[in-house]
């Protein structure tokens, strides 16, 4: 029996996203690299290489993570890279992408062996969210200023629009896209290669994936580049679970069950984007619980759910699509307990492949 907490990563269940990424290549031509910063989680990188092209990165520590434990292409972002940074980026990285204009005539001679790219902001986005829209007002994400684009395009050979987050609306990803095409064509037909970032939730039930397939691939063809994905959920989306057990029962109004993990600590977005947290075998049931985290934070609260049964100390509480954005996140708030991190692998064998204790705790600080 594994101690709760833990995150329960399915190598059969991730294997389902990561054929419709192969899926997307195969019909398309579209390689994908995977978004480190959703999903880092290295112990099933041996999988999911397999049937992706690379990393992408938003620092020079995730760069150098995918480097190790991933290989294949590297694609090394950041929002502000300093001189230290881009010398190590260096000497490992395949493509190098500037945030801005200043940061690529300060630092493009650093870099002269890898492929240069910019972030372009097309100012036009998808996002339910405005914390997480890149094309938000006053964005700092990308150049959005034509002609001091068209000024270091002679020192390009690509460049990344990322301008989603969950689209699974497939007319306003080809309607953005053919806005892309028309408003920077000159500059395109200029490079070799485009990553249309990340954010699209190709994953899901239903996706029109034909019709995502068929729009890459027209994009690749009219411009003659090579396009890049890079997907962060959609990667990892339905793969991995938290699992916890309840602690405490106690009343107030309404029944709370304390279980032994954290929003705060274990699923920090669902705080951030005020979400409540998906409760596997929760839905018709009469008896009704408000799930919270055992933090001292008063809004630690995965959310409120009935139940077929009633709950007990001991009775386990599994939170599903706990893979995003989630392991990279996590944090020693109150000094909690840290979830382990277990593999099940394809053929069912479960892997503890983490456990954290008080000396990691200890060593953070």
């Amino acid at each position: 029996m594994i101690e709760t907490p833990y995150y329960l990563i399915d190598e059969r269940k991730l294997l389902r996203n990561l054929k419709i990424i192969k899926h997307i290549r195969d019909c398309s031509g579209a390689k994908s690299v995977l978004a480190l910063k959703c999903f880092s989680t290295w112990s099933v990188f041996n999988l999911m290489k397999k049937y992706m092209d690379g990393t992408t990165s938003s620092s020079l520590y995730e760069a150098r993570l995918g480097y190790e434990k991933f290989g294949k292409e590297v694609h090394a972002y950041s929002v502000g890279y300093n001189e230290k940074e881009i010398k190590e980026l260096a000497g490992f990285s395949d493509k190098v992408i500037f945030n801005s204009v200043s940061q690529l005539k300060r630092f493009r001679s650093y870099v002269k062996g890898c492929d240069i790219g910019i972030r372009i902001n097309p100012k036009v986005s998808y996002s339910h969210f405005d914390l997480a829209d890149p094309a938000r007002r006053y964005s700092r994400l990308g150049v959005s200023d034509k002609k001091s684009l068209s000024g270091v395009l002679r020192f390009l050979s690509g460049a990344m629009f990322h301008f989603n987050c969950e689209n699974d609306n497939i007319k306003n990803f080809s309607d953005n896209l053919d806005y892309i095409s028309r408003a920077y064509g000159d500059a395109l037909k200029k490079l070799k290669w485009v990553s249309l970032g990340g954010g699209y939730y190709f994953s899901k039930e239903g996706y029109a994936l034909d019709k995502f397939c068929g729009k890459l691939k027209e994009f690749a063809r009219r411009f003659d580049v090579q396009v890049y994905l890079e997907p962060g959920e959609s990667a990892i989306t339905q793969s991995a679970e938290l699992v916890t057990k309840v602690v405490d029962i106690i009343r107030n109004g309404i029944d709370i069950a304390i279980v032994d993990a954290s929003t705060e600590a274990h699923m920090l977005d669902l705080l951030i984007y005020r979400l409540p947290a998906k409760v596997k075998n929760s839905g018709a049931g009469k008896y009704k619980y408000m799930v919270a985290g055992r933090s001292c934070l008063a809004g630690d609260v995965f959310g409120t759910y009935n139940f077929k049964s009633k709950l007990k100390v001991g009775s386990v509480v599994t939170f599903s699509d706990a893979a995003g954005y989630t392991m990279v996140k996590k944090n020693w708030f109150n000094g909690l307990e840290m979830p382990s991190i277990v593999v099940r692998r394809l053929n069912g064998r479960m892997d503890v492949v983490r456990k954290f204790t008080y000396r990691d705790f200890a060593d953070d600080l």
